[in-house]
């Protein structure tokens, strides 16, 4: 056989009626490739010394079904299968690899403009599909959303499930509508100007029709995960893992379009190597980005608070564009609900939240007594593009027993308050679907297995899960449809004043962060956070070329006096935005006195209400 270099893994079309199938499966001596479809038909493939299998077939068109035997066995799908209409079990089908893409010059966005929207395809709309999420674009992208991510896409077991129990990890699930409903969604973002970003997950598969093992050593029981088996890409065999898991995210990119790839827990893949998985997929993706001409990113979930992954890779970091900012969330949460059970419990001064504001992660070397250790390292004076940050998302949310989003754990006022907090921050702000105007049903955790003893297993997890946050009663069944059906959004809400002000604050938010230079620009090192003596508050300066801007966040039940900054040569302060005015349902008068003026050079004293965010600019001095 010629080199497995040359070829992609799984069934790759070469014309109309020619397919290259290529498969690594040490474990077999024998590979059958069984071709589905009138009297069907078995080729016995090429073995070569790595364990590739490999097989150029005639008369084999898009859309056709096989599977492979290992040594008599049984009829399995293809690891690296692009389609799977019959679900996981079932064979798969060959891609068509040609698609009429209409926006044809996309070459992506910086990762400074991205504000991203994070939608779970299935409950985002009653039809559950990629078709459906296009109608809906136009309204994103006139709230200010620049790209949207999706939760993870690749095929699981069932109709309903949060996208993590994926198995098929090259398969666009069919529900959905497959690959070419993504592509088509993907086109239609493209074309008004959205990213997309895909959530993958590459530190374990689900338990459901996970046949990996079957075909060679893709996993490993030197370490576990939370949620199954640990991927191995550190021990015998872990080149060819490795191979599996970045030509994946290349497929994304080259074949889908994909513009930016999220990766969920990367603290659950362990790797001991001196060169390591997330730095060999950081310089893969990165070099095809290069040799495309577009601008494509990494961004990573992780809890370990190592800035590592966020330095380059020139100056010995990991190299990934981005990551998720957890300490962002837990210290804002906390100042909002008061709770401290669980991971809250390291989080809750206003300081912490300075801290956050102010370079990235909270904990950066001190004891945290969630964890019972230190925790984390200093990410002062890296760029603000480098985190993501967040209010809401689909973990802080659908982890919770019943799945409350913020709507119902605080005010109305503090909703707003959050949303001034997040999003005029010095850092990529992220929304979880429907945050944006209140959205009140809950996410839930939901899941279609088929295996009793398995879809007990997951019950039984929901309730261990839960015991550190101390809640009363029972989750919602998991498998339960009713479960899944109460997670979609419920737009009839937009129909109520309170919720379209919601909206149209959050629209108004992201107009001013796009529209002011200080406030378009992600730098800590032109952000300047002070903590009010005695006032649960913080005044977050921020400065561009001429540009000037405080906002005041008070998170107490009293309202707050601060002096904003004078100067010999300043120009006075005039008020951009206050949640707490009545033009944003707030008990606010706008006639009210927000700025107590003064002489030229002295501080301006300005008023804030309580649990309100307030925005100034300075006008030219």
């Amino acid at each position: 056989m010629s080199s497995p270099d040359a070829h992609s893994l799984g069934a790759s079309l070469r014309d109309e009626s020619v397919c290259d199938f290529l498969l690594w499966a040490p474990h077999g001596r024998r590979v059958e490739l069984r071709l589905h479809g009138g009297a069907g038909r078995g080729v016995t493939m090429d073995r070569d010394a790595e364990g590739y299998h490999f097989a150029r077939v005639e008369g084999v068109q898009a859309g056709d079904r096989y599977s492979y035997v290992i040594d008599g066995g049984a009829q399995r799908p293809d690891p690296a299968s692009r389609l799977q209409p019959d679900g996981v079990h079932g064979p798969s089908a060959v891609m068509n690899p040609d698609f009429p893409w209409k926006e044809q010059h996309w070459i992506g966005l910086p990762l400074a403009e991205y504000v991203i929207y994070e939608l779970h395809v299935g409950a985002f709309t009653e039809d559950g599909t990629f078709d459906a999420v296009i109608p809906r674009l136009d309204a994103l992208q006139d709230l200010g959303v620049t790209a949207i991510e999706l939760m993870p896409i690749a095929q699981f077991p069932g109709d309903r499930n949060w996208g993590y129990d994926g198995v098929q990890l090259f398969a666009a699930h069919s529900d959905y509508g497959g690959p070419d409903g993504l592509r088509r969604l993907i086109d239609a973002c493209h074309a008004r100007g959205l990213a997309v970003v895909l959530d993958v997950v590459y530190n374990h598969l689900g338990p459901e029709g996970n046949y990996l093992r079957e075909f060679g050593p893709y996993f490993t029981g030197s370490y576990a995960t939370p949620w199954g088996e640990a991927i191995n890409f550190d021990n015998a065999g872990s080149d060819e893992v490795r191979r599996f898991f970045i030509e994946n995210a290349l497929f994304w990119i080259d074949d889908m379009r994909i513009d930016a790839l999220r990766l969920d827990a990367v603290h659950a893949i362990r790797d001991h190597t001196a060169r390591t998985f997330l730095e060999d997929l950081s310089e893969a993706v990165h070099e095809r980005a290069a040799r495309l001409g577009r601008r494509i990113h990494l961004i990573a979930e992780s809890c370990d608070n190592d800035p590592r992954l966020i330095i380059p890779q020139a100056d010995g970091g990991v190299g990934m564009d981005a990551v998720w900012n957890d300490d962002f969330h837990h210290a804002l949460h906390a100042l909002l609900t008061g709770e401290r059970q669980g991971y809250y419990a390291d989080f809750g001064p206003i300081d912490h939240f300075a801290r956050a504001m102010r370079e990235g992660f909270v904990y950066t070397g001190q004891r945290s007594a969630y964890r019972g250790r230190r925790h984390g390292a200093s990410s002062k004076g890296l760029p603000g593009e480098r985190f993501v940050v967040f209010a809401q998302n689909h973990d802080q949310a659908g982890n919770r027993m019943q799945g409350e989003r913020l709507s119902g754990l605080v005010s109305f006022e503090a909703q707003k308050l959050a949303a001034g907090a997040t999003l005029l921050a010095p850092f990529v702000p992220l929304l979880f679907m429907g945050e944006e105007y209140g959205e009140t049903a809950p996410f839930l955790f939901f899941v279609s297995h088929g295996d009793e003893s398995l879809i007990e297993a997951v019950r039984k997890g929901r309730r261990e899960e839960f015991a550190s946050f101390g809640w009363e009663g029972a989750p919602p069944d998991p498998q339960d449809p009713s479960t899944f059906q109460r997670s979609r959004l419920n737009r009839a809400l937009l129909e109520h004043p309170r919720h379209r002000m919601l909206l149209d604050l959050h629209r108004e938010l992201l107009r001013l962060r796009r529209e002011v230079p200080a406030l378009r620009e992600l730098r800590t090192d032109r952000t300047e956070v002070s903590e009010p003596e005695g006032a649960r508050a913080l005044l977050v300066r921020r400065w561009a070329d001429q540009c000037e801007t405080v906002h005041m966040l008070n998170f107490s039940d009293e309202p707050l006096e601060a002096a904003l900054p004078g100067g010999s040569d300043a120009g006075g302060w005039r008020l951009l935005l206050d949640t707490a005015d009545a033009e944003w349902g707030g008990p606010g008068d706008e006639t009210d006195t927000k700025i107590a003026a003064s002489a030229s050079g002295d501080p301006s004293v300005v008023r804030s209400r309580p649990w309100s965010c307030t925005l100034f600019i300075r006008e030219d001095g």
